[in-house]
């Protein structure tokens, strides 16, 4: 099984409410949101047992974050993971 980057890739499933991270074709993790009006609360992060330690989490919230930003949308914090990411990274602050 391939570790390397180049097979990741992000999708954006508004019909799931979901930005979901792909490792060749397997899901690899997932971050869920709520919106409500501006504000994309993400509520729930999920790294699938097999894909953990390789920073799938991370790489989900990161582009999970950047789009909604590009988006004009503010970021919710309900899922710990990414309140923590937040905390981390102060650029994602709204």
């Amino acid at each position: 099984m391939s570790h390397n980057n180049e097979n990741r890739r992000v999708e954006h499933l508004p019909e799931q409410s979901r930005f979901a991270l792909y490792i060749g074709d397997a899901l690899a993790g997932y971050a869920d949101y709520t919106q409500v009006g501006a504000v994309r609360d993400f509520d729930h992060t999920v790294t699938e047992p097999e894909f953990r330690g390789q920073g799938v989490a991370g790489d989900v919230v990161r582009h999970a974050l950047d789009a909604t930003r590009a988006e004009g949308l503010k970021i919710g914090t309900s899922c710990s993971y990414v309140e923590k990411f937040v905390s981390e990274h102060p650029e994602y602050r709204s």
